[in-house]
């Protein structure tokens, strides 16, 4: 029975999400395993300007992280001489553990695309990061799933449309990894039964039990093996 409690705790997370705010100007943060602040959380970053120490953004947020005790994802733009990206920044306990891009940029728009997805251990979750506009191509959702992901952390800067609450819905359900969203002002959570709630308070709490469960799913196709006999 101790050992069954103590199973429940370790895969039984709590998930924060900031809605209105700024690492800077945060000062403590509500007692969580994994917190996540939008776009807003760390607004432009320049590398130049960080590898310089005019500015100290990213170190803000380890910071944050290391003194709250919990694992952090902040949203960000990203410049690098005059590039721009759509970013995530992650770090853990005071480590900064990395910064992922938004790896597709449709018709034209200003920003540059990213090269890989973001998988990472954060607090003891496995954690997959899908920036803004990933989310419309199942493949990148589909791939962090497959990579053993626990849970899915979205960053939108904006709900513009009842589309992303539909689609980490039906990802959710379909790929077996929870998901929360954080877009705009609004916090979203996504579970693997297809449930979904949401919330515009500054600071949302959302449990999540990963899991790993798995449904053995067969199918047939011509070819493979031709001097095989046909199974009819």
């Amino acid at each position: 029975e101790q050992i069954f409690k103590q199973l429940n705790n370790i895969y039984s997370m709590i998930f924060c999400v900031i809605t209105d705010g700024t690492v800077n100007e945060t000062q403590s943060l509500p007692d969580c395993d994994v917190a996540v602040f939008g776009f807003s959380g760390l607004g432009e970053v320049d590398y130049e300007s960080e590898l310089t120490g005019k500015t100290e953004k990213f170190e803000e947020a380890a910071r944050l992280s290391k003194s709250a005790g919990c694992g952090l994802l902040c949203g960000c733009r990203t410049v690098s001489r005059g590039l721009a990206r759509k970013s995530a920044a992650v770090s853990d306990r005071g480590r900064l553990l990395g910064i992922s891009d938004m790896t597709h940029v449709i018709d034209g728009e200003e920003y540059k695309s990213g090269a890989y997805l973001g998988f990472y251990s954060v607090n003891g979750c496995k954690v997959g990061v899908c920036i803004e506009n990933d989310l419309l191509f199942p493949e990148a959702v589909k791939s962090l799933a497959v990579c053993g992901c626990n849970v899915i952390v979205v960053m939108l800067e904006e709900v513009r449309d009842n589309l992303p609450p539909l689609l980490i819905r039906a990802y959710s359900y379909l790929f077996g990894v929870p998901i929360v969203m954080c877009a705009g002002k609004t916090a979203y959570f996504a579970d693997i039964s297809g449930a979904i709630a949401t919330s515009t308070q500054k600071e949302a709490l959302f449990e999540i039990c990963p899991q790993s469960r798995y449904r053995v799913v067969t199918t047939r196709i011509k070819g493979i093996s031709s001097d095989q006999r046909e199974d009819y």
